[in-house]
């Protein structure tokens, strides 16, 4: 819920430097390959700090998922100092530095604030020139005070221009500057607001509160993938169970899938919000305890699935016992989820295929899962695992018999494990596990060079 009511906190534009005698934020715990990014760019003779959440959860005990690096050096000059980098993005260039076992750290150049200070009309859409700025400038442009942190090695300072110090002490989300200026130039600020109080179980001030609740209608403006890639991160956090409560108060979740509206506010709405909370919280539940012991293996069509579920089932009259009734409802299912939902979020149709072969074969897999008994002619199916998966996940949240994390996860020798302050979990599809494919990863060679300066040996790595 909101915090109580307060005036919109403006940036001072006076940074506030906090000496390492006063705050957390310890080098030993920053990762030994943004340090040396850190130390690189600094002996090149430019500046480069630690950015965003990497600060924020440092601040607060968490390890970060993510080290981001900020830096004055423009994308052209860090090519030439990152001889194992690569430049993306279109709207902004920024470069990622590759390491061994497919890590990257993206270093961005810092950017103006020219999208916050912009004389155009207050419901003008996010303008396209983004240009590179100052730190301070930089600060304020970045959604949230608690993600507009800066760390710097050479004095171990922490930098703050927008209180997102006294937030996170004060354990509250606020967007910098007017919230209903900087939503409307960005709709998806709201999901991100939302996000971060559900994962850090923060309060969101008052004014971000009630500007989400005004503009939550103007996500209808969002590129579908957008939205898709956004919903995702929501739903692979940990906190899904968290994120849902909030998305439902502050009435985004009715926009995001308005095919719920009627069974929510129906005299069904308490045992929806009831089973959609249980299906989230088993696989928050899997997601944390897996989490430590290796990768997760939770693709994205498992995750709608179980958000659609509770919706699916009524629509449908699912699961339907028979299997012969179950196949010939193929096609309703598929048509169904693509009118609904798929068209609204662009999911690729091995997306929508999948999760329509988890709905469509939840009746048998989840008696399979009850008496730990599969027939050997379902194990040859190419969807066993994915089902079965699924039905662990729902027995799990109707019946409370904890899903088995042999079937989420990729066992990692203890000395790969992640650290017990790791995020929950790391997600990976099981096919592209399987396949080896998937994500990008940077090419190797045996040649001395190797590309990217990356040498398959491991031996003689080159990493600037």
């Amino acid at each position: 819920m909101s915090g109580d009511a307060a005036e919109i906190r403006q940036p001072t534009k006076e940074a506030l430097v906090i000496p390492p005698e006063e705050h957390p934020v310890r080098e030993e715990d920053i990762d030994p390959d943004a340090l040396a990014i850190l130390r690189r760019l600094r002996d090149a003779g430019h500046a480069g700090y630690l950015v965003g959440g990497g600060v924020r959860d440092l601040y607060i005990g968490k390890r970060p998922k993510d080290f981001d690096i900020s830096t004055d050096a423009h994308p052209g000059q860090l090519r030439k100092i990152f001889r194992n980098s690569r430049t993306i993005g279109r709207r902004f260039r920024l470069v990622q530095v590759f390491f061994r076992d497919n890590k990257v750290i993206e270093v961005s150049t810092l950017r103006s604030q020219s999208e916050y200070d912009e004389d155009g009309a207050p419901d003008q859409v996010l303008p396209s020139n983004n240009t590179f700025g100052t730190l301070e400038e930089d600060a304020f442009r970045r959604d949230l005070t608690i993600n507009s942190l800066f760390y710097e090695i050479e004095h171990q300072t922490v930098i703050d221009y927008v209180g997102g110090v006294q937030d996170l002490t004060d354990g509250i989300v606020r967007l910098v500057g007017d919230p209903d200026r900087r939503i409307i130039r960005d709709p998806v600020r709201m999901l991100r607001a939302v996000r971060h109080a559900a994962r850090a179980g923060f309060t969101i001030e008052a004014a971000t509160w009630e500007a989400i609740v005004r503009h939550r209608d103007k996500l209808e403006l969002c590129p579908p993938s957008r939205l898709r890639d956004e919903l995702l991160k929501d739903l692979q956090s940990g906190k899904s169970r968290a994120w849902l409560e909030l998305a439902l108060e502050t009435g985004v979740f009715a926009v995001l899938f308005p095919f719920y509206s009627e069974l929510l506010n129906g005299p069904d709405g308490a045992e929806v919000k009831q089973e959609l909370a249980a299906r989230l919280s088993a696989a928050d539940r899997i997601c944390s305890e897996g989490g430590k012991l290796g990768k997760v293996l939770f693709d994205d069509a498992l995750l709608f699935a179980l958000l659609l579920h509770p919706w699916a089932k009524r629509q449908f009259g699912l699961p339907q016992p028979d299997a012969k009734l179950a196949r010939r409802l193929s096609s309703t299912v598929r048509d169904g989820l693509d009118a609904a939902f798929s068209a609204r979020l662009n999911l690729p149709r091995a997306t929508l295929d999948t999760i329509t072969v988890l709905f469509i074969n939840s009746a048998v897999f989840q008696d399979c899962a009850r008496t730990g008994k599969s027939p050997g002619w379902m194990k040859k199916k190419s969807y066993f695992n994915d089902c079965s998966r699924f039905a662990a996940c729902l027995n799990e949240a109707e019946e409370g018999a904890e899903a088995d994390l042999s079937l989420f996860v990729k066992i990692l020798p203890p000395s790969s494990r992640p650290p017990q302050t790791a995020p929950a979990a790391v997600f990976a599809s099981p096919e592209s596990s399987r396949n080896g494919g998937g994500s990008y990863s940077p090419a190797f060679s045996s040649s001395p060079e190797g590309i990217f300066g990356l040498r398959k040996d491991g031996v003689n790595l080159r990493l600037f």
